[in-house]
């Protein structure tokens, strides 16, 4: 699966957010992304990861075989710019 798959399944489950991901060994099963989105605004980082991990389903047992993940809200995000 490539970087971009991977993106597009995070999309699909979570339209406004801003999404970068990287295919971290070019082995196309490793991967970190970093996505940040206002629908993590009141979540645990668990509940935050819990949705990324949803949007990527079977794939993250299957085809994805490590991803490292950073979720922040857009406030968040600019506050980590500053």
């Amino acid at each position: 699966m490539d970087s971009e798959k991977v993106k597009d399944l995070i999309l699909n489950e979570i339209p406004d957010a801003h999404v970068e991901v990287i295919d971290t060994t070019g082995t196309n099963d490793h991967f970190s992304a970093i996505v940040i989105s206002d629908s993590f605004k009141g979540k645990s980082m668990v509940q935050q990861h819990q949705i990324v991990y949803k949007a990527l389903g079977n794939f993250m047992t299957n085809e994805i075989h490590a991803m490292q993940l950073k979720t922040l809200t857009k406030e968040q995000w600019i506050n980590t710019k500053s």
